[in-house]
């Protein structure tokens, strides 16, 4: 395989971006930006996501089985930015950005105009990621998006020409 072509194609696939959160039971939190999403069942409500394995929203999440995914909106890339780094809890907020605790104790940021939270349901472990597979059991929006709801969401390509995930 060449693995140019394969780097080119894959990067072809196109991405909204999301900030992660998880929390387990002694307060520890995480917080990340991702983008491997997708819808994968309506009935129940299910998603999928991959995660990068040596991560600490993996492990939070492998503990509490729980996770939130805050949608970002168009015109959030500082916010994308900020979750490239680990997250830092003080108080109310992570990272400096204010957050609640949702149903199932995962972080719900105040600034993002949607959010999922879910219970995992199941674990795919392979290779520099897994996916999980969460039950939505809650969802909230925040800011109405005008016209299409897909076009509200902040894509991986907004946030300039050199960044990239995948490949």
């Amino acid at each position: 395989m060449d693995p140019n072509a394969k780097k080119t194609t894959l990067r072809m696939i196109p991405y909204g971006l999301y900030v992660l959160t998880a929390a387990n039971k002694a307060g520890q939190v995480a917080a990340a930006t991702v983008n491997w999403v997708t819808q994968a069942s309506f009935e129940p409500p299910l998603v999928a996501i991959g995660v990068k394995a040596d991560s600490h929203a993996h492990a939070l999440i492998k503990e509490s089985k729980a996770f939130a995914l805050n949608v970002l909106g168009k015109g959030q890339q500082a916010l994308a930015f900020t979750f490239f780094k680990p997250a830092e809890l003080k108080g109310e907020t992570i990272s400096g950005e204010k957050f609640h605790r949702g149903a199932t104790g995962s972080p719900i940021l105040a600034n993002a105009p949607a959010f999922l939270e879910c219970t995992l349901e199941a674990a795919v472990e392979k290779g520099d990621h897994s996916v999980f597979v969460g039950k939505v059991v809650e969802a909230g929006v925040t800011k109405t998006p005008d016209g299409r709801a897909d076009d509200a969401t902040l894509w991986l390509k907004e946030l300039g020409d050199k960044v990239f995930y995948g490949g």
